[in-house]
């Protein structure tokens, strides 16, 4: 185990532990790496999110994209511990980003139930207003809202910038909250 003592000795062991487990995918070594970060993430997560089981949440995912993507990390560049809370920061910022989605989608919903129509029929309403979207448009509300996807997963799978993702959702929403409003 490192020296508690000089916190530069600290950071270079962490850097050489994430680099040997990228490079022999050591699942011992993980484990060590592991039970040292996970708790500080669910600390620091748990102070941004006010949400246990989010932080919980959100830690497990982070620790699962060390492994997973532990061979992008570059010590060059970034402490391990720097790496891995950017990883946590950005899960974070994702999730707000889905649950902004989620509440623009409620909120188009909620539109069309004001308007005294049957559930059902608003239902069958915003689907027939969601396939007059432009495909990729159409594509991404259905990734974002009904499959929860963060904006880069949704990037990633349909091979698309970031920024087209984001333009794509908020183009589709205006659309939709301009049809909603003019049946009303």
């Amino acid at each position: 185990m490192q020296d508690e003592s000089d916190p530069r000795d600290q950071i270079k062991h962490w850097n050489t532990c994430l680099e040997r487990i990228a490079s022999t995918g050591d699942k011992h070594m993980y484990m060590d790496f592991y039970d040292h970060f996970a708790p500080r993430l669910k600390s620091w997560l748990l102070g941004v999110a006010k949400d246990d089981v989010l932080a919980e949440e959100l830690t497990q995912e982070t620790m699962m994209t060390v492994w997973r993507k532990a061979k992008q990390y570059d010590s060059k560049k970034a402490a391990a511990s720097t790496w891995i809370f950017r990883i946590a920061r950005n899960l974070h910022v994702d999730h707000l980003r889905r649950q902004r989605v989620r509440d623009k989608a409620v909120l188009v919903y909620d539109e069309c139930e004001t308007v005294n129509y049957d559930a059902h029929a608003d239902s069958f309403r915003i689907r027939d207003e969601i396939k007059k979207l432009p495909v990729q448009q159409a594509q991404v509300i259905y990734k974002s809202y009904f499959e929860g996807k963060s904006h880069q997963e949704i990037s990633d799978e349909m091979s698309l910038p970031l920024g087209s993702v984001k333009s794509s959702l908020r183009l589709a929403f205006q659309k939709l909250s301009k049809a909603v409003r003019s049946e009303a």
